[in-house]
C-alpha cells in the first residue's frame, strides 16, 4: 500500500472522530454540483488579480485547511514543509517548485464568501477530496454515504458510471469539483510566465484526487496517458503529506532560495488571479 493510501486512511478514520470535518463533507458532497462547478468557474477564473507568489504565500499565514485532521499548521506551514522535503530528498527544482505553490488556490478564500463555500468559515469549495461531477460518484468517495445527497445524483443525465462523459475520454475532459486544485492549475494555465513542465501541473491539478489517485476510480474515463500520470501524482503526494518539523519554518529565511526557482518557472511578473 503507497503513502497516500495510508495517509488517506489515517484521515479518514480521524475524521470521522471530528463532527466539523464530518459536515464539511457533507456540504461539500451535497453542493458541489454540474451547476456550481459551472457556476465558479466563470465567478472566480476573472484573472483580474494581480498577486505575486510571495503574497500568495505570505497571504496563507494565518489560513487552517477545515479537512486537516490535526488542525494545527497554516497552509504557508504546510507548502514550506512540502517544499523542503522535496529539496533536501534531492528533488527536481520543478518539483520543489510545485511543492512549495501547490494550494496556493487557497488564495481564493480572499475574494470569497460563505454561499460559495469560499471562505474562512465555509471551506468546501476551496478544500477537501475531489471527485467527479457530472457522473456516478464512487464508493471510494472519502464519507460515501454522503453520496446520496448529491442532487445530480437524483438526474439520469449525471447519475450512471458514465454520465455525461465518454468511455476513456481522459481526465482533461472531466469536471472536477470546484477548488483550490483546480484554481490554481487554472490560473497557471492562463499565466503567460508559466514554464512548468506538463507533469508538474498535474501534479497541481490532481493532488486532491484522491478517489482516482489512490482509490482506484474513474478507471474507465482514464486514457493511457492518465495512467503514467496516476504515478506521477502518487510520486508527488509523499511531499504533500507532510510530516511536521520540530520548528516552524520562516517564509523569510528559506526565500532566497526559492525565489530563482519561482522567476525560473512562473517569470517575475504577477499572476492573475
Amino acid at each position: 500500500m503507497g503513502i497516500s493510501s495510508v495517509w488517506r486512511e489515517e484521515v479518514m478514520y480521524r475524521a470521522q472522530q471530528n463532527p466539523a470535518i464530518r459536515a464539511h463533507y457533507r456540504k461539500m458532497r451535497s453542493n458541489q454540483t454540474v451547476d456550481y462547478v459551472t457556476r465558479m468557474k466563470k465567478k472566480y477564473l476573472t484573472f483580474s488579480r494581480p498577486m505575486t507568489i510571495r503574497e500568495a504565500l505570505e497571504s496563507l499565514h494565518t489560513l487552517v485547511d477545515a479537512t486537516d485532521p490535526e488542525l494545527q499548521l497554516t497552509n504557508l506551514q504546510h507548502m514550506l514543509q512540502s517544499a523542503e522535503g522535496a529539496r533536501l530528498s534531492g528533488q527536481p527544482d520543478w518539483m520543489q517548485v510545485v511543492a512549495l505553490i501547490h494550494d496556493l488556490g487557497k488564495v481564493m478564500y480572499l475574494w470569497g464568501c460563505d454561499e460559495d463555500g469560499t471562505s474562512v468559515n465555509a471551506q468546501w469549495g476551496i478544500v477537501g477530496e475531489v471527485f467527479v461531477v457530472g457522473c456516478r460518484l464512487p464508493d471510494t468517495c472519502i464519507f460515501p454515504e454522503f453520496n446520496v445527497l448529491n442532487p445530480d445524483m437524483q438526474d439520469p443525465r449525471y447519475n450512471t458510471e458514465t454520465g455525461m462523459y465518454e468511455p476513456q475520454c481522459g481526465l482533461e475532459n472531466l469536471q472536477l469539483t470546484w477548488g483550490h486544485d483546480e484554481y490554481l492549475y487554472q490560473v497557471l494555465k492562463n499565466h503567460p510566465g508559466n514554464r512548468l513542465p506538463e507533469i508538474a501541473m498535474v501534479s497541481i491539478r490532481y493532488h486532491s484526487f484522491y478517489p482516482w489517485h489512490s482509490g482506484g476510480a474513474y478507471g474507465h474515463l482514464e486514457n493511457m496517458k492518465d495512467k503514467i500520470y496516476k504515478q506521477w501524482v502518487r510520486y508527488f503526494n509523499q511531499f504533500d503529506l507532510y510530516t511536521p518539523p520540530h520548528r516552524p519554518l520562516n517564509l523569510s529565511e528559506l526565500y532566497d532560495y526559492y525565489h530563482p526557482l519561482i522567476e525560473r518557472y512562473l517569470g517575475s511578473e504577477p499572476i492573475y488571479w
